[in-house]
């Protein structure tokens, strides 16, 4: 079973997020180890949970850049 992936870390830039190891940033035990996978609270904000990525995309028919609808 997959650990719980936590909303608000008390301090994200302390762990590596890219798997369900949550290893420590100065000591990663999977991929190659250069560089660690920010929380997406470092990457978006304290918000990105209630974030909907498919409410901010326009819906169909809706007239796109520049005024010009994108099915003519």
């Amino acid at each position: 079973m997959a650990k719980r992936f936590p909303i608000h870390p008390a301090h994200p830039e302390r762990t590596c997020w890219g798997c369900d190891r949550y290893c420590a940033a100065s000591s990663m035990a999977c991929g190659n180890g250069s560089e660690r996978s920010a929380h997406p609270v470092e990457l978006f904000g304290p918000d990105w949970a209630e974030w909907d990525p498919l409410a901010s995309q326009p819906a169909e028919g809706d007239v796109g850049v520049g005024g010009v609808d994108a099915d003519r």
